[in-house]
């Protein structure tokens, strides 16, 4: 019997890893596994007024999305460097069109300014979030995000991780066509 006590410790664990690993296997297998969701899908973004990155004292609110086409609002900090990587192809994104917001988030001024004038500013705007204002309204856990924004400011589509050909073509691009099409 005491044999048998012992034996029972051993016998939970095992029970919690297998569990845990079908769970993981469930979440790894998931078409979408880097799309958190989130409350403001199909909601208009939060209000706030936000600095420019670059322009000191110019301020910025939440009708910067609304416009003529839909907006990419990339979460982005210098000492992130997954977003070192996906700069580039923000880049690529620009030249093709895409109107990108920039949401400098938890980093210093100084240090976003010289990031952007050494790798290029692909952003028509760049927030500066350094206390986490907006990035707190929006449930940003890190850098990089990067959300799909409709020409009425409603959030159609949030992404976690780096951006790059891949995701654009196959996750975000899809829903970026619709939205212009709606605008036709």
């Amino acid at each position: 019997m005491k044999k048998l006590i012992l034996f029972i410790p051993l016998i939970g664990f095992l029970g919690l890893v297998f569990i845990f690993s079908i769970q993981l296997f469930y979440d790894s297998e998931r078409e979408n596994s880097f799309q958190l969701e989130s409350m403001l899908i199909g909601k208009k973004i939060p209000s706030f007024i936000l600095e420019d990155v670059i322009e000191l004292g110019k301020f910025h609110n939440e009708t910067i999305f609304q416009g003529k086409q839909p907006t990419l609002l990339n979460v982005w900090a210098t000492w992130c460097p997954t977003c070192y990587s996906e700069h580039q192809y923000l880049h690529e994104l620009e030249n093709e069109g895409v109107k990108i917001i920039g949401l400098n988030y938890r980093d210093k001024r100084s240090e976003a300014i010289k990031w952007l004038n050494k790798f290029g500013n692909p952003y028509v705007i760049n927030l500066f979030d350094w206390d986490n204002v907006l990035g707190f309204d929006l449930g940003v856990y890190g850098a990089p995000e990067t959300f799909l924004i409709d020409k009425e400011a409603i959030v159609r589509y949030r992404y976690v991780g780096k951006v790059d050909p891949n995701i654009w073509n196959k996750m975000l691009k899809p829903i970026y066509i619709s939205l212009l099409d709606e605008l036709k």
